[in-house]
């Protein structure tokens, strides 16, 4: 399914928001998987160098660390990003940690491990909290095979981008606990 997705395909798992932070289910990756032909007709396909022309600045926390990142204008990707921003910002000084430095928006790369297109590629993702950051490829398999699920990133942090369109990585098996792309489809309330 993460190789050749339809647009139904995206919609297998239902996100989760709200939820408490906790290890998925075994293959429960709601928003991993990507039907990359919608993805680069909405946003363009940076190996062609059609997203670049449509990425603006945004100031991440503007008050705290004011640093300048570049993220997609299409759909709203960064005035979502600017409101996420200006929230994180008001957040007491123990949450810093995990909100400076950034870790990235907009890179133009595939996936690890494929050839397909990562969010940043189409600049609707940000990394943040690398240092406290857990990735499932980083992780040493329990005695099934399976990633051992970890996380710090806190509760506090997850409502505010989701509040605003934004997906988690820590809700995915394959988890990516410091990576956040705006898809606000998949959560929409039905």
């Amino acid at each position: 399914m993460l190789e050749t997705p339809d647009l139904k395909d995206m919609f297998y798992a239902r996100y989760p928001a709200g939820a408490p932070a906790k290890a998925p289910a075994v293959d429960s990756d709601p928003g991993r998987v990507r039907h990359e032909p919608f993805f680069h007709k909405m946003y363009g396909d940076c190996r062609k160098g059609e997203v670049q022309a449509r990425l603006v600045d945004v100031v991440w926390l503007p008050r705290k660390w004011g640093k300048t990142l570049r993220v997609s204008s299409i759909n709203g990707v960064a005035a979502q990003l600017a409101a996420v921003s200006r929230e994180l910002d008001e957040l007491p000084a123990r949450f810093d940690p995990f909100l400076k430095p950034a870790a990235g928006t907009f890179n133009c790369r595939p996936i690890a491990g494929t050839n397909r297109v990562s969010a940043h590629g189409h600049g609707i993702a940000i990394d943040i909290a690398t240092a406290h950051a857990h990735y499932w490829r980083w992780s040493k398999p329990d005695a099934a095979g399976r990633p051992v699920y970890r996380n710090e990133m806190p509760p506090e942090i997850v409502a505010v981008f989701e509040k605003h369109g934004f997906i988690w990585g820590g809700r995915w098996y394959h988890f990516d606990t410091m990576h956040f792309e705006y898809r606000p489809e998949l959560l929409l309330t039905p």
